[in-house]
């Protein structure tokens, strides 16, 4: 296969005499077109993602380059809300079946990873649900959903088909099962030792569906305003990008005057997470399976190529070893809390507490208990570590901590 530049720049590549399709590029960017039998055709979205996406992974990362990759990302992005608001336009025939998930409990884990990594066995020995398991790819179709009673809490966990290498763009029931991911409080990535290569492949798709695992949301602003232009001020040194080439690629959402806040160093990956306004920030997991096969150089191995920092454990699904200390992981990652209720005129329930999450308000203990408390809410009093004294009179904002005593006053 020979590559050819004419006079504007533009190379054209084919397969053979008589090719389908000549995929066509121009030599300093990436292009929209193709020449096929009945002359040039604009490509598909996914054509389009799908060279951004090559451009992005044969561009050299370094300080020079991370302007031209944050335009390239804010372009995928651009296309990619595109792509969502055409197939929400055609959708006709509602969820896909067995995706039709009922959020229950008081957080949802979503189990992520490859065909036969052992996902639908651990499911089957931490809750309730009964997965089929097999010794080949695929044995998980549908999504199932399990429950885990642990310390309290109602954990609801899915045992999701195993995701593939493109799923991100739709291969392998691929939009379906991160659409569902979405919704999680929590992802637990099972990693077979002896694919160490596996989790990158992973982690990949949901970074490239706008999942953001064990990350926050970068305090990056954006207020779109009549005139000035784009005026970017910072509280720290910016040393990714120059105020230009940040500029520039605001400008690319259909920006022309905004006043930008910056109250991090700021990368090119976070000002398109900001504008393209459809990222997810959630917890993330990793339990290393098949530890009762596996050396402990190849699951040392498996363990360097996770990344630094997050939480990692070793089990056993088929074997039950660690499953115990699992539970115990997943629950203090998910960060609940206990809030033991008192109601009006009665004695504090020190029995069984409500479980919440970890910054939970108020208002959100009002939402879980009964959707009329926040409409009928007078006030509130606390006891415990969030009160400057005790019974101290709260509203609907006061931050509650674990262990609080809760006495909720409504209207009658």
């Amino acid at each position: 296969m020979k590559s050819h530049l004419d006079a504007h720049g533009w190379s054209k590549e084919a397969s053979g005499l008589i090719a389908s399709e000549l995929i066509v590029r121009q030599a300093s960017r990436v292009c929209v077109t193709r020449i096929g039998f009945r002359g040039v055709v604009m490509a598909t979205i996914k054509e389009q993602i799908q060279a951004l996406y090559d451009e992005i992974n044969k561009t050299q990362k370094n300080k020079a380059t991370n302007a031209h990759i944050g335009k390239l990302k804010a372009k995928i992005a651009q296309l990619k809300i595109k792509e969502e608001k055409a197939a929400a336009s055609a959708k006709a025939a509602g969820p896909a079946k067995g995706f039709e998930v009922k959020r229950s409990g008081d957080a949802t884990v979503a189990l992520v990873g490859f065909p036969s990594v052992g996902k639908s066995t651990l499911i089957s020995q931490v809750t309730d649900a009964k997965s089929e398991i097999g010794h080949f790819a695929f044995t998980t179709l549908t999504c199932i959903p399990g429950l885990m009673e642990h310390r309290g809490a109602k954990i609801q966990i899915l045992d999701l088909p195993g995701l593939i290498k493109g799923a991100a763009e739709g291969k392998g029931r691929g939009k379906e099962i991160l659409g569902v991911i979405r919704s999680c409080d929590m992802v637990l990535y099972i990693v077979d030792p002896f694919q160490d290569s596996h989790f990158r492949v992973l982690h990949r798709e949901l970074e490239n569906s706008g999942i953001r695992l064990n990350q926050s949301k970068p305090p990056v602003f954006v207020k779109r305003v009549d005139k000035g232009g784009i005026d970017v001020r910072t509280t720290v040194e910016q040393t990714h990008l120059t105020e230009e080439e940040m500029s520039e690629i605001i400008r690319s959402f259909g920006y022309t005057s905004a006043i930008v806040t910056l109250r991090t160093d700021t990368t090119a990956e976070m000002i398109v997470d900001t504008l393209a306004g459809n990222r997810v920030y959630s917890k993330s997991v990793i339990a290393v399976n098949k530890i009762d096969i596996a050396t402990e150089e190849e699951i040392v191995g498996a363990e360097k190529a996770l990344p630094q920092g997050w939480p990692i454990m070793r089990i056993s699904a088929f074997k039950g070893d660690g499953l115990e200390e699992l539970k115990d992981f997943i629950y203090d990652n998910l960060g609940f809390m206990r809030i033991f209720l008192k109601p009006q005129g009665q004695e504090a329930d020190m029995e069984e507490p409500l479980i919440v999450k970890d910054d939970s308000t108020v208002e959100n203990v009002c939402n879980n208990l009964h959707r009329d408390f926040v409409r009928k809410f007078r006030f509130a009093r606390v006891k415990g570590p969030s009160a400057k004294f005790d019974w101290q009179r709260v509203g609907l904002v006061h931050p509650l901590k674990d262990g609080d005593i809760l006495s909720i006053i409504i209207k009658r």
